[in-house]
């Protein structure tokens, strides 16, 4: 299951009695952030015991674009730091953020295909949450949120999936056209809005309303098999192919080997490792690395990881001696 490189769960949770981030004061707000962060560090589950507390406010520009990049976060919690919070797990698999469009956005992260423990681990902390605070619910709707398609489980579920071969062969724009009709959506690793990059792709629930959430996560373990599967084969067909096998090579020399590089081009050459990695071709190289590499060549991530802001020269430099490093 190579394919898909990890699986996230996020529930959307707002508190009874207190009106939406989008019409929240600031007093609220602040009231809203104390409200959840004692009810995780005050509860007694050992889960919560390893959250860090951090003001949104308190970060730099680069330091919160740095978690977007991680997924950590989404692109629309950075763009108003004010009145927002986080709290992150000691490993960075859970991230609960505090006033973006809802009240809490709690998300979990794992490795590989992993919809059902994703699942468990968000639904032990969303249990734990709801013993001490009063969440937004109707009997029909279900759980309120801001934006109407999050109504009713308040959950997105999806996957990051990795499709070079189905990428190449032109095929994603018709697979789209078919999970709409489906209830999923296909789009670029950082969600909605989102050009792929590196053949990153995000496989996501559309529908909350009228289906459990037990529902949702098997239709999408079921339609992330099918697209494993015919990834997988169009990957025995390119394989085979000569000039791929040497895009493959070249790729790994480049990274090996360069000077400069900039984000884009390392991300598509990144991907063409990770290929020849599964189909056999590159046997020097773990999944693992490649996809450490992915993360930590990120803009951002270069800066906050250099501890200073680095010119986008300055950038490609050191993305190019990391992954020279790393791989000659």
């Amino acid at each position: 299951m190579s394919v898909v490189v990890s699986t996230r769960v996020r529930l959307a949770r707002n508190l009874k009695d207190y009106p939406f981030p989008s019409r929240l004061s600031q007093q609220g707000g602040e009231k809203v952030i104390e409200k959840v962060k004692s009810a995780i560090k005050n509860s007694n589950s050992s889960i919560a015991s390893d959250f860090s507390f951090i003001k949104l406010e308190n970060l730099t520009p680069v330091q919160c674009v740095s978690l977007v990049e991680k997924h950590l976060v989404s692109p629309e919690f950075i763009s108003n730091t004010s009145g927002r919070a986080l709290m992150l797990s000691s490993d960075n698999s859970i991230s609960i953020m505090l006033n973006e469009e809802d009240h809490i956005r709690l998300q979990v992260i794992t490795d590989g295909l992993s919809l059902e423990q994703a699942y468990d681990t968000a639904d032990r902390l969303d249990t734990l949450l709801d013993e001490s605070l009063d969440f937004a619910f109707d009997e029909k709707l279900g759980y309120l949120t801001q934006c109407p398609t999050n109504l009713g489980t308040g959950m997105r579920a999806s996957v990051m999936l990795h499709l070079p071969a189905l990428e190449k062969s032109r095929a994603i724009s018709r697979i789209a056209g078919n999970l709409s009709k489906l209830g999923l959506t296909i789009r670029g690793a950082h969600g909605e809005g989102t050009e792929p990059k590196g053949a990153m792709y995000q496989l996501s629930n559309q529908v909350t309303l009228g289906i459990s959430e037990k529902a949702a996560i098997e239709n999408l373990k079921n339609i992330t098999q099918q697209l494993v599967a015919q990834e997988n084969q169009a990957r025995e067909r390119m394989c085979k192919s000569i000039d791929i096998q040497d895009a493959v090579s070249r790729s790994l020399g480049l990274l090996g080997s360069a000077i400069i590089m900039t984000h884009d081009e390392a991300l598509k050459l990144l991907s063409n490792v990770r290929f020849g990695i599964l189909s056999g071709q590159i046997t020097n190289v773990t999944i693992d690395t490649v996809d450490k590499l992915m993360s930590a060549v990120e803009p951002a991530t270069l800066s906050v990881d250099s501890g200073k802001n680095l010119s986008a020269q300055e950038r490609d430099i050191q993305r190019a001696k990391i992954l020279r490093e790393t791989l000659s």
